[in-house]
């Protein structure tokens, strides 16, 4: 297990490139086992749970060459389906969620899938029923065996259909997306995701041969084609990682430029940091943020409170609010962060409070900052990382904060953010790895 150990109060200043976004790459490597032609792909970032997708893959007989240092050249002309039958397969695939998305590649071309129970991040119950019953429409059949946690699937006669999602899950529309390219006649799918990454999947698929219309909308139409051919796709920087860069540099009072951001695909992101009264400038494709001794959270029209709350696109991600709440500790004025979508997402908020943020966690999904306007520095503190995004969290509020502060389990950092600590470090940052 790793550890940051962090000296705070220390002003950064230059320019730093966003990853490749990591939610995009899970969707688009699993569609290389649509074709048995060759994909590259673009600006994969090197995190851990990309690269244990890709070993993923390259075990069951993918054909992985790297084409560039962020680009990979994927072939998956010989796939082995006898592996998924072994203990090794249901051992990789079990520790990471995103394998869940190679079930809809494997049911369109090979008519078949199975898959263990995934992993992922401790932030609540996230249910995979919108997956199945999307794939059930197009006329799947499931077995499930409680004992082993194992789903084997009989997708051998997938025929389009319409059909309305219970909910906007964006994993599921991509999983649901890449059965429907390769079944029989025309699926339409309403309540589907919109987010820019699905919006970046669908235009792979088109390339590779697919037939997609309505995409950016949340009704999709896909008329199935016999083969899909390989291409060439570039993937949109991570926009968490840009939003955690505009909070750090708040935090911190630091001058900060974000290069290629491709602002254009960012929707209210910036507008809510904005309503945090942090200052930014766009500049072509960068956003600037300077130097801000202070800034202050908006109220609403009427004087009330301000409330951010996470929603489906394009509303703010869930990704971000423990950024915002983390930000919100030094500002000027109050805010309520809601998070909807899942319930312990929240639950890293004390050790904000031992750091001397002034917090009310009102339930499992709102959370009342009170803002200290830097009057009352945070303190540093030992702290343990307990998902990706509350992670990063703490790493900007220890880097905000008076001495030294560790972080353990950074493991689960390093699973959504590429080499954080060189990055931070370029620039002028104090964060040591201790192994």
């Amino acid at each position: 297990m790793s550890s940051f150990r962090i000296k705070g109060g220390t002003q950064l200043k230059g320019e730093i490139i966003p990853q490749g976004a990591k939610n995009e790459a899970l969707q688009v490597i699993c569609a290389v086992l649509l074709t048995d032609q060759d994909v590259t792909i673009n600006k994969i970032p090197n995190i851990r749970d990309v690269n244990k997708l890709i070993d993923l893959l390259q075990s069951m007989g993918v054909k992985v060459t790297k084409a560039g240092p962020e680009s990979y050249t994927f072939n998956a002309a010989n796939v082995n389906m006898d592996y998924l039958d072994s203990e090794e397969f249901n051992t990789k695939a079990s520790s990471l969620r995103g394998s869940v998305m190679i079930l809809g590649p494997l049911l369109a071309r090979f008519g078949k899938g199975k898959l263990s129970k995934p992993g992922g991040d401790k932030i609540g119950r996230r249910r995979l029923d919108t997956h199945f019953a999307g794939f059930q429409k197009l006329g799947a059949k499931f077995n499930y065996d409680s004992k082993s946690e194992i789903y084997n699937i009989d997708g051998s006669k997938l025929v389009g259909c319409y059909m309305l999602l219970d909910e906007a899950s964006v994993t599921g529309t991509a999983n649901i997306i890449m059965a429907a390219v390769m079944a029989e006649g025309k699926t339409s799918i309403y309540n589907a995701a919109c987010e820019p990454y699905i919006q970046q999947l669908c235009r792979m698929l088109i390339d590779m041969g697919a037939k997609i219309t309505g995409v950016g909308s949340n009704l999709l139409h896909i008329e199935g084609v016999k083969k899909l051919g390989g291409t060439v796709h570039t993937m949109l920087p991570d926009m968490i990682e840009i939003g955690s860069f505009i909070g750090l540099a708040a935090m911190t009072q630091s001058e900060i430029t974000i290069k290629d951001c491709r602002i254009d695909q960012l929707g209210i992101i910036p507008e809510i940091f904005q309503r945090l009264g942090i200052k930014m400038e766009f500049r072509g494709d960068d956003i600037f943020i300077p130097a801000q001794k202070k800034y202050e959270i908006e109220t609403f029209i009427d004087g009330s409170i301000l409330t951010i709350a996470d929603a489906i696109w394009p509303g703010f991600t869930p990704d971000l609010l423990s950024i915002v709440l983390v930000v919100a500790t030094q500002a000027k004025g109050t805010v309520l962060v809601h998070q909807k979508m899942f319930e312990s997402r929240l639950f890293f908020v004390d050790k904000l409070i031992d750091m001397g943020a002034q917090i009310i966690l009102c339930d499992p999904h709102r959370a009342t900052v009170i803002g200290l306007d830097r009057k009352y520095p945070l303190r540093g503190i030992r702290m343990t990382s307990p998902d990706i995004r509350a992670g990063v969290s703490l790493l900007i509020a220890a880097m905000s904060a008076e001495g030294t502060s560790v972080i353990d389990n950074v493991e689960q950092i390093d699973r959504g953010y590429q080499y954080i600590d060189q990055r931070l470090n370029a620039l002028g940052a104090d964060i040591v790895r201790i192994d």
